[in-house]
């Protein structure tokens, strides 16, 4: 597989995103499932794995570590702090929480290590910016958990090319990771430029359209309960029947450029630069294995315009988070 630059490591040009594996997308798969996905990646040559603190309230984390701990050398591990479950009531009911005081920071970072079954992290995400808190202190304690040897990167989740260079002023920020792919465009208004100029990697979570792009139409009236979906406005019924009209021509040209649906949005992505690394995440080996295809797959500057005319923020109804959500991060929008 093609490699990229994340900070100081050298790293596969398609990471895996690990939070489905636990958390977001209905009932995770059974534990022996998650496990042949992630031993999957490994085998293919994944060398970036993503999980965080909040993912399955710690279930994610615990889950890597168990089955990735005695490979730990093989790959480079990227988790994060910021958001995470808390018990709030007292009642020993975890309710997500942002929280990036300093103290919080360190502390989640010593639960992390436990649960990874590591000494170190290698890429360590501020999950969300805590508004309450400055964005100096939050990154002034990752910078000493740097100097510790608790981590050895410092990354940035969600957050405005504004915030970005605050935090970068106060020590180097290796990774911006946002939501990025053709219908999220965000990132092109600032940040994307911003982390070019920084040297540092954007690492593009829901690369594949949290699964719109992936071939088969989604029935938003057939998704679990708990999909968190089912709160995104692109998935209101109106709102996802518009964005299902662009999908007979999206699909048309992946017929054309011989590859699947989801390898052209990831395709589409690792030609927008090569700073940029795609973490999609599954549940299922076989959608791992395609999706990692996208990397052997070549477009020519003609389909690269089409796709950017055909699915766009002019093109794809309805907002990417609801009202709450957009509030709790940073990012620019259109």
């Amino acid at each position: 597989m093609q490699t990229r630059q994340l900070g100081p490591f050298t790293v596969s040009a398609i990471g895996l995103g690990c939070m489905n594996l636990s958390h977001a997308y209905g009932v995770p798969p059974p534990p022996e499932q998650a496990e042949r996905v992630l031993l999957a990646a490994l085998d293919a040559g994944v060398t970036l794995f993503d999980t965080a603190a909040l993912y399955g309230f710690g279930a994610n984390e615990t889950l890597v570590g168990k089955v990735l701990g005695q490979h730990r050398s093989r790959f480079t591990l990227a988790s994060k702090c910021g958001m995470q479950g808390v018990d709030v009531a007292g009642d020993g009911k975890l309710v997500r929480v942002i929280d990036g005081r300093p103290a919080t920071i360190k502390a989640t970072c010593e639960a992390s290590l436990r649960r990874l079954q590591t000494d170190v992290i290698d890429l360590y995400y501020l999950h969300r910016w805590d508004k309450k808190v400055p964005i100096e202190d939050s990154v002034g304690a990752l910078s000493e958990l740097v100097r510790a040897g608790k981590i050895r990167a410092i990354g940035l989740s969600e957050v405005s090319s504004a915030t970005l260079r605050r935090a970068h002023a106060v020590h180097p920020i290796s990774a911006v990771q946002t939501e990025y792919s053709l219908w999220t465009r965000n990132p092109e208004i600032a940040v994307l430029q911003a982390c070019r100029e920084l040297g540092a990697a954007l690492v593009a979570f829901s690369p594949v359209a949290r699964g719109f792009l992936c071939g088969a139409a989604i029935d938003v009236n057939a998704l679990e309960a708990k999909d968190i979906r089912r709160a995104m406005p692109r998935f209101a019924p109106d709102n996802h029947a518009a964005n299902l009209k662009l999908l007979p021509a999206y699909h048309a040209i992946a017929q054309e450029a011989g590859c699947t649906p989801a390898q052209l949005a990831l395709a589409w992505l690792l030609h927008q630069g090569e700073h940029i690394i795609p973490i999609p995440g599954t549940t299922s080996v076989a959608h791992l294995q395609e999706d990692l295809g996208a990397d052997k797959v070549t477009l020519g500057a003609d389909v690269l315009a089409r796709l950017q005319a055909l699915i766009n923020q002019k093109t794809v109804a309805g907002a990417r988070y609801s009202a709450q959500s957009a509030s709790e991060v940073d990012t620019e929008t259109f």
